[in-house]
C-alpha cells in the first residue's frame, strides 16, 4: 500500500476527526439531537481518524493525488 497522506494532512485529519467524534457526545447541541446527524458525525469523524493513522486515504487513490512527499512504504 503507498502513504498518499503528508504529516500535515494527517494533523488535520486527526484534529478534525476527534472534534466529529467527540462532538456529538457533548449534552446541549441540538443539531446532534437528530440520529441522522449524530452517527453521521461519528462515521466521518472515524473515517478521518483511521485514514490518518494508516495513511491512506482511498479517495484520494481514485483521484490520483496525493499530499505525501513519499509516496511508498
Amino acid at each position: 500500500m503507498k502513504f498518499n497522506i503528508g504529516t500535515p494532512d494527517r494533523i488535520a485529519r486527526m484534529i478534525i476527526g476527534a472534534v466529529l467524534v467527540l462532538l456529538p457526545l457533548l449534552p446541549g447541541i441540538a443539531l446532534f439531537a437528530s440520529p441522522i446527524w449524530f452517527w453521521a458525525s461519528l462515521i466521518v469523524g472515524a473515517v478521518l481518524i483511521v485514514t490518518a493513522l494508516i495513511r491512506f486515504c482511498p479517495l484520494y487513490a481514485v483521484l490520483g493525488l496525493s499530499t505525501c512527499k513519499v509516496a511508498s512504504r
